[in-house]
């Protein structure tokens, strides 16, 4: 018997290499067959409930690989049943909202209680973002005091969390780090903390004085960054960003980082990704690894919304639809080592399963500067099920939110200033 037959639809499933119209059956919770009918299931056996996904896409549950769920705890924290299971996501991985002395709370408070499952980065800086909002609009920030910066305890609450943390976090940025002094000490010691607890490191690296081009003797972002470790807000515009400002072209180092196995991540956001960057770099053929939202408050009401949209970006770039999938399912549960239970659509898995829909449309979506770019296909999140259990999708109005871009504008002259008067840094 099954519980549930998913029929009529086109499976993409990018770690199985499946990309075929087939059906998907779930038995108490979990995956036991995807096949063309015939013979299954055995003996002619009932079959429970059956969806009819007829011009859908089934894929593994999505992967959302940067958010902020630590919610009524952190300035950034937003509700992640509400926010990313009802988009579709089935695995959310918070980017740095706790660190050692928080992570307990992250876990009782957000990881049990949600349905959606939660991964998490520690922060390097014992209190996470507790304190902390957008680098590059104001300062203050986790890493103004390296008191805070603790290699042991970080590293101590890895090896004692390994169910849930999946790596570090850290932001380099000089609005968080007493004007830039302490960036290389905290990047050299959250360098030091993933490598002796043997997980990867994820960088934001935005208005920092921390260099992209490597540099004798100084410590340089992506360049020593090592292979797995993660290089977040791939598109974004500020000082720290990819391109090569005088040439429009991706520095040589980034490529050279990127060959070696540095991850790259989307991590869209509030100030983190602008459609000439994400143009200029795709058109050189410069891809991102993941695709993920940077969700948090100040990003789910416009410019980021959810999962799919951004995705719905990256496919208007040019990026193709199964390389998309790729992005949100099997690359971000392999970067985090979980290809074996999340990710794809494998026999006796659990059945963490998004179904979604391609709109033909004509829409304007903005980037972080309140920027625009038409948009002719929508990735649109249909039915999520989270372990065989269906939650309802729930839908975003207004979106595209007219406030968001006006909002974006406005922040962009605030970058811009903020920017102006750190130019001596």
């Amino acid at each position: 018997m099954a519980d549930l037959v998913i029929t009529g639809a086109r499976i993409i499933d990018p770690a199985n290499g499946l990309d075929t119209s087939a059906d998907l059956y779930i038995q108490d919770g979990r995956i036991v067959h995807i096949g063309n009918g015939g013979g299954f299931p055995p003996g002619g056996a009932e079959v429970g409930r059956i969806i009819d996904a007829k011009e859908c896409v089934v894929t593994p549950g999505l992967i959302d690989f940067h958010v902020h769920a630590y919610e009524h705890v952190t300035p950034l924290g937003i509700n992640l049943d509400g926010r990313c299971l009802s988009r579709g996501v089935t695995t959310a991985v918070d980017a740095g909202s706790a660190g050692c002395s928080t992570l307990n709370g992250l876990r009782k408070f957000i990881k049990d209680q949600s349905k959606c499952r939660l991964y998490a980065f520690l922060h390097i800086a014992s209190h996470g973002l507790a304190s902390a909002a957008l680098a590059g609009l104001k300062d203050g920030g986790e890493i103004d005091s390296l008191n805070q910066v603790d290699v042991d305890g970080c590293v101590t609450s890895v090896r004692d969390n390994r169910d849930f943390v999946v790596g570090i976090k850290l932001r380099i940025s000089v609005a968080i780090s007493d004007n830039g002094r302490n960036e290389p000490e905290a990047y050299r010691r959250a360098l030091q903390a993933a490598g002796e607890a043997g997980v990867p490191l994820m960088v934001h690296h935005s208005f920092s004085t921390v260099p992209t081009v490597r540099t004798p003797g100084v410590l340089s972002c992506p360049g020593d960054l090592r292979a797995g470790d993660i290089f977040t807000h791939a598109f974004h515009w500020h000082k720290g960003c990819l391109l090569d400002k005088e040439t429009g072209r991706v520095y040589h180092d980034v490529w050279e980082a990127k060959r070696r196995g540095v991850l790259f991540d989307i991590g869209h956001g509030f100030g983190s990704f602008a459609w000439l960057e994400a143009e200029a770099c795709t058109k050189e053929g410069f891809w991102p690894d993941i695709i993920s939202t940077d969700l948090h408050t100040a990003s789910v009401d416009g410019p980021a919304y959810d999962l799919t949209t951004v995705m719905s970006k990256m496919l208007h770039l040019g990026m193709p639809l199964n390389d998309v999938i790729a992005a949100v399912t099997s690359k971000p549960a392999a970067a985090i080592g979980k290809s074996q239970e999340i990710g794809s659509l494998k026999i006796g898995n659990e059945a963490d399963i998004t179904i979604l829909r391609l709109d033909k449309c004509s829409i304007e979506l903005e980037d972080t500067r309140g920027e625009t770019r038409t948009i002719t296909e929508r990735i649109v999140p249909v039915r999520v099920f989270r372990s065989g259990v269906e939650y309802p999708i729930q839908e975003i109005v207004p979106w595209p939110n007219s406030a968001s871009k006006e909002k974006c504008q406005k922040a962009c002259k605030q970058y811009a200033a903020y920017a102006q008067s750190k130019q001596s840094l």
